[in-house]
């Protein structure tokens, strides 16, 4: 059984001590391909290092978070390096799979919320006219974040929402915009997750894979450092919650993720 982690931070520092590892221990949990979202130009160096160690497994994503846009004087010129290395890919990297991860963050701070909305738009426009998806990063913001697709429906903007957690209500409001998919992490596994209502209702072929590691570990590790190789945790769950086998998530996920960012 093979799967994709659609969302893994693998090159963050809390890998430092045993990157390598981790990666072998993904690949041996039939985890054949890791898409890895930019965070800001703090941990590009780290990103483009695992890509090129392992150029056949590992795809990256090119974007400004937006908790990094947060009190950063200096975040309209990280947008266009964000420009810059996808008009020009550096050497050894490929293509970019996606422009990711933007999207917007009112957890830590609702302070930025004109900054943050600026450069999700700019990172929406960007995305469309390259042909490329976004991976979209939503937290404690998704009225917001469903005002702003919708403003761009009829453009052609299509992507995930990574790490979805909303209700089934704002996932047929999102899917109505376009070409969207659902990304369903850790937080599928957790007792009372209002996730693990929703996913019963969600298509099959709205859904991907994704740990969001080393963050929002799914049980029965929670406490422990995520990696890659437990997605097949979140596999077993979705495929629990829907009453199927687990390789008919797989198969079915996996499919979903290969036509979205064109692997």
């Amino acid at each position: 059984m093979q799967t994709i982690d659609t969302h893994s931070h693998l090159y963050e520092p809390e890998f430092d001590p045993d990157r390598e590892e981790a990666f072998a221990r993904a690949v041996d949990a039939g985890v054949g391909r890791l898409l890895l979202p930019a965070i800001d130009s703090g941990s590009h160096r780290r990103l483009f290092d695992l890509c090129r160690r392992h150029p056949d497994r590992c795809f990256p994503m090119m974007g400004l978070h937006p908790t990094s846009v947060n009190d950063n004087p200096r975040w309209r010129e990280e947008l266009d390096r964000v420009e810059e290395y996808l008009e020009n890919p550096p050497e050894g990297i490929g293509r970019f799979c996606a422009v990711g991860e933007i999207g917007l963050d009112f957890y830590w701070s609702s302070d930025f919320r004109q900054e943050q909305t600026e450069a999700f738009r700019r990172q929406c426009r960007i995305a469309v006219e390259r042909g490329l998806p976004i991976a979209v990063h939503t937290r404690n913001a998704w009225p917001e974040m469903l005002a702003l697709v919708e403003e761009f429906r009829g453009t052609g903007l299509r992507g995930v929402f990574h790490a979805f957690g909303a209700d089934v209500e704002t996932y047929e409001k999102l899917r109505a915009c376009g070409d969207f998919l659902f990304g369903i992490g850790g937080v599928v596994t957790f007792k009372k997750s209002p996730l693990a209502a929703a996913v019963p209702r969600m298509d099959l072929g709205d859904l991907l894979l994704e740990t969001d590691c080393p963050y929002l570990t799914p049980a029965p590790h929670r406490g422990e450092r995520n990696e890659s190789a437990y997605l097949v945790h979140i596999c077993a769950k979705v495929a629990e919650l829907k009453g199927i086998a687990p390789e008919q998530v797989a198969a079915a996920t996996t499919a979903n993720a290969e036509r979205m960012f064109g692997l």
